[in-house]
């Protein structure tokens, strides 16, 4: 990311947490416009790589004032994790000045479709998805969530007792993919539905978590309009639910569940869309994915099965929702049409990094769909 800021490849050096304060108000005329204690005493310039800055939020008016600096001699790659009030701090004080880029783990357009099953069982986080066995992969994802309840969230200002927020957490891999209701987490845990929902808004700011929100419009039916909720890292939500195995995830109750997760947050990765909702009705109706993409309703599907078919609630989403394209991604191989606008793909055809298989396109004559093989 440095080289792609920069232009051009740059050097390992880099503002440490212990000296970058100092360093950044020398640069920018606080103190002065050289390093102290440094060999070559001169000011800032290139890119500009300041790691954990959430444990110096000062830091942010001072990069106020280097960004305001004309000629502009340095930009900054600035790292840190993504607390709440460090973001707030951060566009209060650089409003106009700043880039934010949510990083994500692992994604099928870097790994390939041939990495699809691992990368569904280990999610994305890359020494979880590297490393050399199972056994180290769940060691690894155990001590994050360990690190990430008792040091990280204290050192973000979180004032939540590590074993409330593992339960809560737990709760959600169980919820995972379901309706937000906070009565049932707020009865379990003996806390109110409002500081429920607060925890589950953290873990959505902290980007562990996600809120899938409701779509709804004047269709005269009822429609939910509570958000989904997901845990976006799929190694993660397999390491809160206890599944160590291939086998354990492929007989596991929320096996289903946690595909459909995976998928849509590769959707979300490939297909960058404006909006993106879930749309159900209290009838049973529903859709997994709505996407507002230059103007236009995109609406995903996601099954695990060998061949899958048109629904009648797929024909319902598609009229109500007046929807351009509906996609069912399935974890097969072989694209075919059900109607003019329903398309089955396979999920493995994100890893090209084309949202093109969710749009639509040029009509042309189906293949039929393939047999199923177990009668799925």
């Amino acid at each position: 990311m440095a080289s792609a800021i920069s232009g051009g490849p740059i050097g390992p050096s880099r503002l440490t947490d212990k000296s970058s304060s100092n360093k950044l108000m020398q640069s920018s005329g606080c103190r002065g416009r050289t390093f102290p204690g440094r060999q070559d005493r001169r000011p800032l310039r290139g890119v500009v790589v300041v790691d954990e800055v959430q444990r110096r939020p000062d830091l942010f008016p001072i990069l106020r004032v280097l960004a305001d600096r004309r000629p502009l001699r340095a930009r900054f790659l600035i790292l840190g994790s993504a607390s709440p009030g460090l973001l707030r701090q951060s566009s209060e004080s650089l409003a106009g000045r700043i880039e934010t880029i949510a990083m994500t783990g692992f994604g099928l357009p870097e790994l390939g479709a041939e990495a699809l099953a691992r990368h569904w069982r280990r999610g994305g986080f890359p020494l979880s998805y590297l490393a050399r066995s199972e056994s180290d992969s769940i060691r690894w994802r155990n001590q994050f969530t360990q690190t990430f309840l008792e040091r990280d969230l204290p050192q973000l200002g979180v004032q939540v007792p590590a074993t409330t927020m593992l339960r809560f957490w737990t709760m959600l891999a169980h919820y995972h993919g379901g309706i937000w209701n906070a009565a049932e987490p707020a009865r379990s845990l003996g806390l109110s539905q409002p500081t429920v929902r607060r925890y589950l808004d953290l873990l959505s700011d902290l980007f562990v978590v996600r809120q899938l929100p409701p779509w709804h419009e004047n269709l005269k039916k009822r429609q939910v309009k509570s958000p989904k909720v997901y845990i976006r890292d799929s190694g993660l939500l397999h390491q809160l639910l206890g599944i160590a195995t291939e086998k354990d995830l492929l007989s596991h109750p929320k096996s289903g569940s946690s595909w459909e997760g995976y998928a849509i947050e590769e959707v979300l990765r490939v297909a960058r869309p404006s909006q993106a909702y879930f749309w159900a009705t209290h009838t049973g109706a529903e859709l997994d994915l709505l996407l507002m993409r230059q103007g236009r309703r995109i609406g995903v599907e996601v099954k695990r099965q060998d061949a899958p078919r048109l629904t009648p609630s797929m024909r319902i989403a598609l009229d109500d929702l007046a929807l351009d394209q509906l996609t069912v991604l399935y974890p097969g191989s072989t694209v075919y049409d059900l109607t003019d606008r329903v398309r089955v793909a396979p999920l493995a055809a994100l890893a090209e990094d084309n949202p093109a298989i969710l749009l639509p396109r040029r009509r042309r004559r189906s293949r039929r769909a393939p047999r199923a093989e177990n009668g799925s």
